[in-house]
């Protein structure tokens, strides 16, 4: 007989949730159990793919498409998902633009389409799911955030201001919904090999003195832990996971 799964029928959305470290987070919290609803944009085809990924190792999720910062698209999916599961234990809002530009080069209309993916989106579904999660006196919230906001990084000032408002936005919820039983947390992810999308530019130069880059399941060993119900004692902590790149 197997061992029961720590997740095992709870309800995770993680957004961003087809590729990268959205999807190798998705991939850990439904093989510990739990119900994941990947969330893209526009990406129902690769969604499908890692929704099948999950299900031929025996778990279970969905797709729902959504615009993260569209409060409109957003209370649905959570509605939907009330609606077929009658829970939300999880959010990882791990959706995410980055791209790099000169600062003096940056148009107002590229900072704020970052700042409304990362920082807007953040704000908008965390909002959607926290009456669910109050009611029931449980929740687990992680933020993705980014070292660019740590270390700078030239040509991201947009991304690295939004990346530094969530770890602002994790500590003031961490605070204000403690005595709820919901805990937030902001996974700091550091170098990250593999293929990046056109989206993401060239990333953080440097070497890890751990010697590698890191590989997205190292980030989504990171958030499954937070999302366990035994880490009920750590809520508001920006914990980096970069081989030792950036050290607080």
């Amino acid at each position: 007989m197997s061992a029961p799964r720590a997740l095992e029928g709870q309800v995770a959305i993680v957004t961003g949730g087809v590729r990268r470290i959205g999807k190798a987070i998705a991939l850990s919290l439904a093989k510990d159990g739990a119900i994941v609803v990947i969330n893209a944009l526009r990406s129902r085809e690769e969604a499908e793919s890692a929704v099948a990924e999950i299900v031929a190792a025996g778990g279970r999720a969905v797709v729902h498409l959504a615009d993260v910062a569209d409060e409109e698209a957003v209370a649905a999916m959570v509605a939907r998902v009330l609606k077929d599961f009658g829970r939300i234990d999880i959010l990882v809002n791990n959706a995410a633009v980055r791209g790099e530009t000169p600062f003096v080069d940056m148009t107002l209309a590229q900072w704020h389409g970052v700042m409304r993916t990362i920082l807007d989106g953040a704000f908008v579904c965390t909002r959607a799911v926290l009456p669910s999660m109050i009611s029931r006196g449980y929740g687990r919230i992680i933020n993705l955030g980014g070292v660019s906001a740590h270390l700078g990084a030239s040509g991201r000032a947009h991304v690295g201001a939004a990346k530094a408002g969530i770890v602002g936005l994790t500590r003031a919820l961490a605070a204000e919904f403690a005595a709820s039983g919901i805990t937030v947390n902001c996974v700091v992810p550091g170098k990250i090999g593999g293929q990046r999308s056109h989206s993401a530019g060239q990333g953080i130069a440097g070497s890890p003195p751990v010697g590698r880059e890191g590989i997205p399941e190292d980030v989504a060993g990171l958030v499954h832990n937070l999302c366990l119900p035994t880490t009920s004692y750590i809520t508001g902590q920006t914990i980096h996971i970069s081989g030792g790149l950036f050290m607080p």
